[in-house]
């Protein structure tokens, strides 16, 4: 599979599990929605002050698996890469472009801000590294 076989992918299914390294090496799993921006990054958002954030932190490079709506065959993609942490201000666009793609329009859009703010919420951007399965029979 090549790279831009995955953000095709990405545009469709958004339904994941994020794998990042605690500090004694072994593996931090939790579920994750993201989507694809305009640069073929993997978008994430989460609050700054979770588990994944923090490991993130510390080790930047993660491994994502997403899945389509069927559990079995080949309707999934492994995703390797670097992880960047965005703060606000920057992160608040990038969080609302999140939305837009998994949900559409918000009906109030400032009082979305609010929550995101208020919940702490950031992004987390990945540039994608290397891609699998490479053989799907």
């Amino acid at each position: 599979m090549e790279i831009v076989e995955a953000e095709e992918f990405l545009k469709h299914n958004h339904q994941g599990v994020l794998v990042a390294r605690k500090r004694d090496g072994s593996l931090q799993m939790t579920l994750v929605s993201s989507v694809i921006d305009g640069q073929g990054r993997v978008i994430l958002t989460a609050r700054e002050r979770t588990y994944k954030v923090k490991n993130i932190r510390r080790n930047p490079q993660i491994s994502l698996l997403v899945f389509g709506d069927r559990f079995h065959g080949s309707n999934y993609i492994q995703i390797d890469g670097r992880a960047e942490i965005v703060r606000h201000p920057e992160a608040m666009d990038i969080v609302i472009d999140w939305y837009r793609q998994l949900n559409g329009e918000h009906p109030k859009w400032d009082e979305y801000r609010e929550k995101v703010k208020a919940e702490g919420r950031i992004a987390m951007r990945v540039t994608i590294e290397k891609v699998g399965p490479q053989n799907r029979r």
